[in-house]
Parts: C-alpha cells; sequence; structure tokens
C-alpha cells in the first residue's frame, strides 16, 4: 500500500502532467462535435421567434422543444457511455455526433411542430454522447495540472464559434424558411464531423494522462481501469461529486442562452435580428470567461490545492448573479447596453468549465469519469435545463420573462454560490483518495508483471 499524503498543506497536491503525444490535436477534433451540438441548440432558440410564427406556436413551445432535447439524453446519454466502454468511444463518437446528423437534415423539412419536436429530440438523443464522452477522453489526454487552461481552450474556442454562427444564423429570420435552411447546413455539418472523427481521432485509451498508470501498456492500463457497477454507486458516496451535483440543478445560467433572444423580444420589444446580436458579445464574453477560468483553474490548483477550485467556482456564481441583475432588469432603449451586458454574463458563466469539470475528473478514478461526466451533464445538467425551459416558457407566458430571469438567473444563483460552501471540507479529501488508489493499482500492476 503507498503510504498515505501526510500533512493538511499536500493533501491535493497534483503530480506532473504526462504529455500524451497530439494531445491539442485531438482536442481540435472534440470540439467538431460538441460545435455541432450546440450549434444547433443555439439555431432553435435564436429563431424560434421566426419558427413560433412559421408553426403557429407560443412561447411554451420553446420550453418543451429544449426540454425534450435534454430529458431525451438522461436516458440516452448514460446508454451511450455503456457503449462507448463496452466496445469504443471513438465508434460511439462517429455514430452519434456525427453520422446522426441526418434527423438536423431530416428536421428542416418539419412541416407541424410535432414532427420538429420529435426529429430534434431525436437528433438531441444522439448529441448526449457528446458531453460525458468527450469530457472523459479529455481527462485522459490531459493532466491535473493542464486540465484547466485544456478544457478552458476548448469551450472557449467552442463558444466563440458557436456564438459567431448563432449570431449569423439570427439573420436567416429575413428570409423565408430560413430556419430550414439552418437545420439543413447543420445536419450536413454533422455528418462531415463524423467523416473527420473517423478518419483522425485516435483514442489513447483511460488512464494515458496519470502519472502512476502512463508507463503501463494500454493493455494493463484498461484493465487496471474496468468499469464497474460498484464502482459506479460509489460516486453517490463521493461526498464532493454530490454536492456538485446538486449545484448543477441550482445552475440557473443555464437559461440565458436558450431564452435570452426571446427575451429581448417579448420584453423590450426588439426585433429578432437585432435582439440576435446579443449572442455574439454573449459569445465573446464566454469564450473571455473560459479561457479565465482555465487560467484560474490552473492557478488555484498551484496556489491552494485544498481550497482554490472551490473558491474561484463559488466567486463566479455571485459574479453571474449580480451582472444578470444589471443585463435583464433595466430597460436600456438601445441593445449596446443589453450586449455588453450579455458578454459580461457569458465572462461569469464561461468561468465554469475550466473550473468544474477538472473537480469532478479529480475525485474519480479514470475509468469513472465517463460515468460520472454522463450523470453530471446528460443527467442532471439535463433535469435543470428541462426544468428551467419548461418553467421559463410557461412562467414567461403567464408573469413576463424579466420576472422569471430575477429569480432564476439573480437570486438563484446566489443561493448556488451559498450552497458551494459545502464543498470546502470533503474536496481536499476526495481527491487525496483518488491518488492514493492510482497508487494502489500502479504497485499492484508492477508486482504482476514483476512476477514469473
Amino acid at each position: 500500500m503507498p503510504k498515505p499524503i501526510e500533512g493538511p498543506a499536500r493533501t491535493t497536491e497534483s503530480p506532473p502532467d504526462v504529455e500524451v503525444p497530439g494531445r491539442w490535436r485531438q482536442l481540435s477534433l472534440i470540439g467538431g462535435t460538441l460545435l455541432v451540438d450546440s450549434t444547433e441548440a443555439s439555431l432553435i432558440s435564436g429563431l424560434f421567434p421566426v419558427i413560433r410564427q412559421a408553426l403557429g406556436v407560443s412561447l411554451g413551445a420553446l420550453g418543451i422543444l429544449t426540454a425534450a432535447g435534454r430529458i431525451v439524453g438522461v436516458f440516452t446519454g448514460p446508454l451511450w457511455v455503456w457503449a462507448a466502454r463496452r466496445w469504443s468511444r471513438k465508434g460511439v463518437l462517429v455514430l452519434a455526433t456525427g453520422f446522426w446528423g441526418v434527423f438536423g437534415i431530416a428536421a428542416g423539412f418539419a412541416q407541424n411542430f410535432t414532427q420538429l419536436l420529435v426529429l430534434c429530440t431525436l437528433l438531441a438523443a444522439g448529441y448526449a454522447a457528446a458531453g460525458p464522452i468527450t469530457t472523459d477522453l479529455l481527462g485522459d489526454l490531459f493532466g491535473s495540472r493542464s486540465r484547466g487552461r485544456a478544457i478552458g481552450t476548448l469551450y472557449g474556442v467552442l463558444s466563440l464559434g458557436t456564438s459567431l454562427l448563432a449570431a449569423l444564423k439570427g439573420q436567416l429570420a429575413g428570409f423565408e424558411d430560413g430556419w430550414r435552411w439552418g437545420l439543413w447546413g447543420i445536419g450536413t455539418v454533422n455528418i462531415l464531423v463524423g467523416v473527420a472523427l473517423w478518419i483522425w481521432l485516435r483514442d489513447p485509451g483511460p488512464g494515458a494522462s496519470q502519472r502512476q498508470l502512463a508507463d503501463l501498456d494500454r493493455e494493463t492500463r484498461e484493465a487496471a481501469s474496468t468499469l464497474t457497477w460498484s464502482g459506479v454507486r460509489s460516486l453517490f458516496r463521493t461526498r464532493s461529486f454530490v454536492i456538485l451535483l446538486g449545484s448543477r440543478l441550482l445552475s440557473g445560467h443555464l437559461l440565458i442562452g436558450t431564452f435570452g433572444v426571446i427575451f429581448l423580444v417579448d420584453t423590450y420589444g426588439f426585433a429578432t435580428e437585432t435582439a440576435s446580436l446579443v449572442l455574439l458579445p454573449l459569445g465573446i464574453g464566454y469564450f473571455a470567461g473560459t479561457v479565465l477560468g482555465g487560467i484560474l483553474s490552473d492557478w488555484a490548483v498551484r496556489r491552494s490545492p485544498r481550497h482554490g477550485l472551490v473558491a474561484v467556482l463559488q466567486m463566479a456564481q455571485i459574479a453571474f448573479g449580480v451582472v444578470a441583475f444589471f443585463g435583464t432588469q433595466i430597460d436600456y432603449g438601445g441593445i449596446g447596453l443589453f450586449a455588453l451586458f450579455f458578454g459580461l454574463m457569458g465572462l461569469a458563466q464561461g468561468i465554469n468549465p475550466g473550473v468544474n469539470r477538472p473537480m469532478v475528473m479529480n475525485v474519480t478514478p479514470p475509468e469513472l469519469r465517463s460515468a460520472a461526466f454522463a450523470v453530471y451533464l446528460t443527467v442532471f445538467e439535463a433535469i435543470a435545463w428541462a426544468a428551467f425551459s419548461l418553467c421559463a416558457g410557461f412562467l414567461g407566458d403567464a408573469v413576463g420573462l424579466k420576472t422569471v430571469f430575477l429569480w432564476v438567473l439573480v437570486l438563484l444563483m446566489l443561493v448556488n454560490a451559498a450552497f458551494l460552501t459545502l464543498l470546502y471540507r470533503p474536496y481536499a479529501r476526495d481527491v487525496t483518495r483518488v491518488q492514493q488508489e492510482l497508487e494502489r493499482r500502479r504497485e499492484a500492476a508492477l508486482r504482476e508483471t514483476a512476477t514469473p
């Protein structure tokens, strides 16, 4: 058994990184799978005012569309993760987030809301594979000291690209059936991304970035990282992970990207084309936030291994709540100041991925990361997103989106920040436990290979 780490100052000290060959090139391919997922979602929300007019539906329909796509992911996300562990992470990504784009093309031909709902839900069923599997791959490509920067770069470029495309797609509102052309385009790009993954993606295998396992051959690493049901159940005995799940349910900022455009249209009277312009500063702000979050994450690990990441995550929630008040509750007349505050909301929101994803990775062993992110992203985040979307859709019709935004984007985010205080005590202990388990596995594998 490895000797326990002694002294409180070193309980979460991260080991040196292992540089996996070609990791940044593989990261760019991973980004392509996430880009088409988020672009389809932003297309529906950004063009919903004209979809609403074309199909004759109410504001509640946007909540139903968003919620249905998230709820189906609650069921299909874990199934994709199981299939990836059973067969191939690469194969699942090629199918589920690549060739699955045929449903996006089909959605462009929808003649009524029911057809659009069914086809977009089927599309979302495949996209549910992207979040947990790509994040699992990222954890095997980058070690603990560089994960914040890698995740910040990934989500930052992703958001910038998505928002730029969203702002451009918003201009499709000025063309007849412009939203249909958008869906056809997204579906086609999806298939092309699938082909690129098939040709160029290289899976390094579980544990490739872990110092304790990197010098073992892949077969040994996979044997030491077998996913079991008892292991999955152990996730819910990891207190830090459970608290992070609770925080995800309180993440009201998920609503801004879905309802931001329709909020400006209905509350302050902007045209769809004008309101869609705020998606660009939102994305630029998110990009800046993810870069900043990645830098802060890696700095926090070095500066305060026990509490640094928790403090950064907590401050991000407070910052978002404060900025959201000024960005949604005051009428500035023109779109300029709204664009500024949407950019600041994006900045505060963008800090999160570069902090919370590494935290999940740090408290889970390699074989459980895909399952952890399936639970974190495709179950709990999906439930939160679906609940917020349904409430915003139906309550927005009843009391107005301005009131909904005050409660969800401002007050709930401050509650979330207070809730994260619960992380300060268990996080350091859970990180230490994982590091000691990896040391134990390394010693066991070396003893086995040394035995004649």
